[in-house]
């Protein structure tokens, strides 16, 4: 089965496991197209994150919660110029540690750390849906957080049941160095070039939209996703995907929401469709 997508060229619109993603595709035949969506920086101003970390140390938390494996790398990095990082571990193994999907448990691992509960839905929503079971009252809970996202529902939430949330935002995108490689991609579907788009995160659906409208292309893309299978990782690409009215014609088996049932998802829908680029019609029923 190991060239079961021997033929294809896929887009992937990843940056923090893009390489991961292309090595497995790659071992599966394909013929993968890269569009990096955006470049993660850390913060411009180091010292809010830093004073969050020696707050963690001086009083460690009660409770953790990650959203993103690269949101703690981030801030074990920080720590680790300023010679705190064995300090900032010992603290947060103090803490009942909750992740958003498995990235960050990821993360944590790499630092000797386990996380005590993961989403079942890696979204904010399931964040919220997993905390709600707890008691928080009174509880000091470390937040981190991730770029372009309004996180005041989850924050809210938090408050609403009594913890008392110190934030921290590790990192920010710079998406605008990459706006070419994004309306290169388009110009690619759009020409029948590429067999499927591959969707890891609802924040490349946004990108793909805010690119393609900021360089008068919106109607190019959304002719070109018209020809192009389109492979979501899970419900919160699927729902957004939706909220831009775009279809979903492949995702993993419920439950299943990784990188792995992905790339087989695809490989059966392609599969029962030639290439697109060869002359098929795709109806988005896959």
């Amino acid at each position: 089965m190991a060239d079961r997508l021997n033929g294809y060229r896929i887009l992937i619109l990843e940056t923090r496991e893009e390489a991961q993603f292309s090595k497995l595709l790659v071992e599966q035949g394909a013929e993968v197209v890269q569009c990096p969506m955006f470049t993660i920086h850390d913060a411009p101003d180091p010292a809010p994150v830093e004073a969050w970390i020696r707050r963690a140390i001086d009083k460690p938390f009660d409770d953790l919660v990650l959203m993103t494996g690269e949101g703690l790398r981030r801030i074990m990095k920080l720590a680790g110029t300023r010679g705190l990082d064995a300090a900032l571990v010992a603290a947060l193994a103090k803490a009942r540690k909750f992740t958003r999907g498995p990235k960050p448990g990821k993360a944590l691992r790499e630092i000797g750390l386990e996380a005590q509960q993961t989403t079942e839905k890696p979204t904010t929503e399931g964040v919220i849906e997993m905390l709600a079971k707890l008691d928080l009252k009174g509880r000091r809970l470390g937040l981190q957080l991730y770029p372009d996202k309004d996180h005041g529902a989850l924050i809210g939430a938090l408050a609403a049941q009594g913890a008392a949330v110190d934030t921290v935002l590790p990192y920010v995108y710079d998406s605008k160095a990459a706006d070419a490689n994004i309306v290169a991609a388009i110009d690619d579907m759009a020409s029948g070039r590429i067999d499927s788009v591959a969707l890891t995160n609802l924040g490349q659906v946004r990108r793909l939209i805010e690119a393609a409208r900021a360089h008068g292309s919106e109607t190019k893309l959304r002719a070109g996703l018209e020809r192009t299978l389109i492979a979501s990782v899970g419900p919160a690409v699927s729902g957004e995907l939706a909220a831009h009215g775009l279809r979903t014609d492949v995702s993993p088996a419920e439950d299943a929401y990784f990188m792995r049932p992905l790339i087989s998802a695809m490989a059966l829908a392609l599969a029962e469709k030639r290439p697109h680029a060869a002359g098929s019609s795709p109806d988005g029923d896959a």
